[in-house]
């Protein structure tokens, strides 16, 4: 049973985002709005630089942080909007929780550019951490949404390339098929808070620009997933994007990867992401935390 929080919550996400069309409105206006959003500065016990090299982004890191314990995170927004300022909330409360050091990274978005864009950028982001000395088992790649779908596209150029793998992924309820086959695009759209299929539709078309939405690199869901690293998976039965997670989760398990889904009930798309709203969304953050360090400990042991 979702909390009162929760609940009210998802109303005012229905009132303010669901209500308005989102997909009609210009990108840029889109991402000032949603960074308008984030904490002013990182709370006590995290600290920030902002990253402005050949690879862009921001370190949030934990003041007690595990040594190497690293985080590559890709924030989600549909590939058009979001960016590592918009996701502070959620990336600061995960290094506390994790005791980890995060790399929110600032890949390039669509329309201005469009796939594989972003997959590229993700490769290069993981690439420089290894030449920055970041070791592959203590590390955890994860996203939310289109970042989620991005991690996986992410963790299918590392098998191509031959790059050792990172100890697991965390994956918020990820975008997996832009080809959107998935039955609850239908059945959930009255009950998702926040999107209605009109949304995953021009979102899918600005991002692929007419390339195949069944290439693998843009659904990961039609990928070879096996050998694959652990991975935890959050999603809520009441939004549209549920089955990106459930047929997901079933395709790991045939191809041999070790994978969790924890699938709620009456909660917000992504709703990990807001911390300090509502009670459940901290209480998936400390999962995903556990998770973290029970991988990256696991791996420094192995």
């Amino acid at each position: 049973m979702a909390s009162i929080k929760a609940v009210l919550f998802n109303w005012v996400m229905k009132a303010t985002f669901k209500s308005k069309p989102i997909h009609l409105m210009d990108p840029e206006v889109l991402r000032t709005r949603t960074d308008e959003l984030a904490p002013k500065k990182p709370p006590a016990g995290v600290t920030q630089d902002i990253a402005d090299g050949p690879v862009k982004g921001e370190w949030h890191r934990a003041e007690n942080a595990e040594p190497g314990r690293t985080v590559l995170y890709l924030h989600g927004g549909g590939y058009v909007f979001g960016s590592p300022k918009s996701h502070r909330a959620f990336t600061y409360a995960l290094a506390k929780e994790a005791r980890a050091e995060i790399f929110s990274l600032d890949y390039r978005m669509a329309p201005e550019h469009p796939f594989p864009a972003a997959v590229d950028d993700s490769v290069a982001a993981y690439e420089w951490l290894l030449r920055e000395g970041r070791e592959p088992h203590k590390m955890i790649v994860g996203g939310d949404s289109a970042g989620g779908g991005l991690t996986l596209a992410l963790l299918l150029s590392i098998k191509a390339r031959g790059l050792p793998m990172p100890a697991g992924a965390l994956l918020l309820s990820p975008w997996t098929d832009l080809a959107m086959t998935g039955a609850s695009l239908d059945e959930n759209e009255k009950s998702d808070a926040m999107f209605k299929k009109v949304y995953i539709v021009e979102g899918a078309k600005r991002y692929l620009a007419g390339a195949d939405p069944n290439t693998p690199l843009a659904s990961p869901l039609y990928g070879d997933l096996a050998g694959l690293p652990p991975m935890l998976i959050f999603a809520s039965e009441d939004e549209v994007l549920r089955d990106d997670s459930t047929r997901l989760q079933e395709k790991l398990r045939a191809a041999g990867v070790t994978s969790e889904l924890l699938l709620e009930k009456k909660l917000i798309h992504v709703w990990p992401i807001f911390p300090g709203r509502f009670p459940e969304a901290m209480k998936s953050i400390r999962e995903a935390a556990d998770f973290i360090d029970k991988r990256t400990r696991l791996e420094i042991a192995a």
